[in-house]
């Protein structure tokens, strides 16, 4: 991203909405566990303008199933991160926060079923719970933009101000009678706040990872409705973001048109790399809304995805969003 952005440590709390309708400020965290091959993501955002919060929970298990929860639960204040059994703590601004889950999932064997929420009903329920204890492992990218005309990562007009960072977990998960614990976990967060609607982005593929060795990567390719495409994003490497100057995004697609391998092609003003990745899961979840009398809908698919870079080997997260149009993927089969 280009040009400076105002960043501070009372940016970790709620901020005051402005009249937009679509006002969200969100806190999204994911954590993966090298060792056991288990972790998720978890999101807390709050529509104060429209009445609700928007609650998302998203666990990966080793064996291929997920556990997960949604939901929107009514509010009347931009005043805490809490929703329905989810919450985000501020420890530290801009260098430790906690997000905390206690309740109940849904355990999917068949993470298809998620393509058809009305099958959901039929899911068996578990108690869960997660905390996920996040300290900073790399500087905060981005912020607020300070003029009317800077470019921001996702576009002005969907989570126009926006931070995040890579970051080391301890932690748990327990799913029913299972538990697995977080000795060091990683992964990554990001928060924002301003207009959204997930319709806002014609198309998009994001892909986020944090190795053992301390390198880790948040990389997006976004294409608007004219087919112009922006490449952003950064490579962590010894403790420094370096933004990257353009990637190659290649993807394997399976006969559902859902991405199962990618390989990335990652240029810095330092270096280049190839970063590759295989989706293990994949989370098909939609978006709908009303505008106008029309119905807009959004893919948004959440992958599992085990990333390789130079030898090293790591879990983390691809996510593929886009309009459906017709019946068609519109960034498809890009």
């Amino acid at each position: 991203m280009e040009g400076a952005f105002r960043i501070d440590g009372q940016d970790e709390y709620p901020h005051t909405p402005d009249s937009s309708p679509n006002f969200n400020e969100s806190v999204y965290t994911n954590a993966f566990d090298p060792v056991t091959g288990i972790g998720g993501w978890a999101r807390v955002g709050n529509r104060v303008n429209e009445g609700y919060a928007e609650l998302s929970v998203v666990l990966y298990l080793p064996d291929g199933r997920i556990a997960c929860q949604f939901g929107r639960p009514s509010i009347t204040a931009n005043d805490k991160f809490v929703a329905d059994g989810l919450s985000v703590e501020v420890i530290e601004p801009l260098r430790r926060i906690t997000m905390r889950y206690e309740g109940e999932l849904m355990l999917l064997d068949d993470p298809d079923m998620l393509r058809e929420p009305r099958k959901l009903g039929a899911a068996p329920r578990v108690a869960g719970r997660l905390v996920w204890a996040h300290t900073a492992a790399s500087p905060i990218h981005g912020g607020e933009p300070v003029s009317a005309t800077q470019e921001t990562m996702y576009g002005r007009d969907f989570s126009l101000a926006h931070f995040n960072q890579h970051t080391s977990i301890v932690g748990l998960i327990e799913i029913g009678d299972q538990r697995w614990e977080f000795a060091d976990a990683r992964g990554w967060r990001d928060h924002s706040w301003g207009p959204r609607y997930w319709q806002s982005i014609y198309w998009y593929r994001l892909f986020i990872a944090h190795f053992a060795d301390g390198r880790a990567f948040m990389l997006l390719k976004i294409t608007d409705k004219a087919g112009k495409s922006r490449r952003v994003g950064v490579l962590l490497i010894d403790g420094v973001y370096e933004d990257i100057l353009d990637m190659d995004v290649t993807t394997e697609w399976s006969d559902r048109q859902d991405p199962v391998k990618v390989s990335l092609g990652v240029r810095t003003a330092k270096r280049r790399e190839i970063i590759t990745g295989e989706i293990l899961t994949l989370a098909p979840l939609r978006n709908r809304r009303q505008a106008d009398g029309e119905t807009l809908v959004s893919r948004i698919a959440e992958g599992f995805t085990r990333f390789a870079w130079n030898g090293a080997v790591t879990y983390g997260m691809t996510e593929y969003i886009e309009r459906i149009e017709d019946g068609r993927l519109v960034g498809y089969p890009l």
